[in-house]
């Protein structure tokens, strides 16, 4: 399994420091600890709190309904509950390690609207895996837009991947070229970009499910993961287009990025609740080496801490 998987993430804590503020900072604010029981008005207010953090309305409103029911449940207990909480929520979601075979093709299928960083997550990613020494191919998938091929080009370039790409081509066409190209020329890994087009919902959906056809005809072992990328600071809007890519293609998990800095990292939780789908990936930066492994235990102590 390759290194950057189990990399610590230096200084997490200040990466999601926003996120802390605005999930458990604030909600303490709301909570005497000398309290012996929870008002009607505290609960209310740790619910709005919640909510307003992105976490969710139905997430919100289970975690304070079921403190409603606990007659024992203390003000000065909320910390620890919130924290046992999301544990089981991520660990529920299912396990965050980027499935990898070694000595086969690994197939990485990503989508995620436009301007969410699929391209520069795509080209991070290439660069951890020739990091590791594997031959890494690129499939430029998302070839209506001109720019967003030449742009991935040039990241691919920079991150020493190969591409295919043909401008105006059938997506399809360039992801079966990729496959045979990698088969042929014995590629580790292949990198599937996609359109990310939400102002025609079905024709996004044809288009990926056209790719994910090809994929299943001519490599049906070899697909990984089926990633959605979400900018973080899209909060709840991220929980909406995972709806909507869940129905194009089987999501396997999702990759947020630009994590540093953002307040509504919390969508993280919401995620993993509403569409029982892990974080796998995370980035916490501009740089190459800014893409990091999601690591569940980790983000819930920083968060805590």
């Amino acid at each position: 399994m390759f290194k950057f998987l189990k990399d610590k993430i230096n200084n997490f804590k200040s990466v999601i420091s926003n996120t802390t503020q605005s999930l458990v900072g604030n909600v303490l604010l709301n909570v005497d600890d000398s309290d012996e029981r929870y008002s009607e008005f505290t609960l209310d207010d740790i619910e709005d709190t919640l909510i307003s953090a992105d976490l969710g309305v139905n997430y919100s409103t289970e975690l304070v309904d079921n403190l409603r029911k606990q007659k024992n449940a203390k003000p000065s207990e909320l910390k620890n509950y919130l924290k046992e909480e999301f544990k089981k929520t991520l660990n529920e979601a299912g396990p965050t390690e980027l499935n990898y075979k070694d000595n086969e093709l690994n197939i990485y299928f990503i989508t995620g609207v436009n301007g969410a960083g699929k391209t520069t997550l795509i080209a991070k990613l290439a660069y951890k895996f020739r990091q590791e020494g594997k031959k890494v191919l690129v499939a430029a998938g998302d070839t209506f837009r001109a720019a967003a091929e030449e742009q991935l080009n040039i990241w691919s370039v920079r991150a020493g991947a190969d591409i295919v790409r043909r401008d105006k081509a059938d997506p399809a066409s360039v992801v079966y070229e990729a496959i045979q190209k990698a088969k042929s020329e014995h590629y580790d890994v292949i990198l599937v970009d996609t359109a990310g087009r939400l102002q025609n919902k079905f024709n996004l959906m044809e288009e990926l499910k056209k790719i994910k056809t090809v994929i299943d005809k001519q490599a049906p072992e070899s697909l990984r993961e089926s990633i959605l990328v979400i900018d973080a600071n899209t909060g709840q809007n991220g929980l909406q287009q995972a709806k909507v890519f869940g129905e194009c293609v089987n999501l396997t998990c999702a990759a947020l990025t630009k994590l540093d800095g953002s307040a509504k990292g919390a969508i993280i939780l919401a995620i993993a609740k509403e569409m029982k789908l892990p974080v796998k990936l995370i980035g916490i930066g501009e740089k190459m080496d800014d893409l990091k492994a999601f690591n569940a235990d980790e983000f819930i102590d920083a968060l805590f801490s």
